[in-house]
């Protein structure tokens, strides 16, 4: 079993280009479809410590199910469990792509962080 988890979206390119990194440097990793199978809430509480608890972090701003609902607005009254609740139960909310395991907590793709977090070059 591979620590890595990388949550995933097929349409998505950022997606794509960080499989294709992860493929390219060796990195062993467990594909998830966001949308079917989000983080689970305690993945989510991990990756917010990692981001010193900046929530917005982790949410897909771009995204229609965040301006729908108005995330942008209500995000700043929001607990943290409140909103961790929001992005556990539905995986259009949650920033991708996302990678967690072993001391590794990335959302979105920059490839120096990437390289930075997993150790390749």
């Amino acid at each position: 079993m591979t620590a890595l988890k990388v949550y995933t979206l097929s349409n998505c390119d950022t997606c794509r280009k960080a499989l294709q990194w992860l493929r390219a440097h060796g990195v062993a990793f467990a594909e998830h479809a966001i949308r079917t199978t989000p983080p689970t809430p305690e993945e989510l509480g991990a990756m917010l410590a990692a981001y010193r608890g900046e929530r917005r972090k982790l949410f897909n701003t771009a995204g229609a199910d965040y301006r729908a609902q108005k995330l942008g607005e209500k995000l700043p009254d929001l607990s943290d469990a409140v909103a961790l609740g929001l992005l556990a139960a539905n995986g259009n909310l949650v920033k991708r792509p996302f990678a967690i395991g072993v001391g590794v907590a990335l959302v979105g793709f920059d490839e120096a962080a990437w390289t930075a977090a997993l150790g390749k070059k």
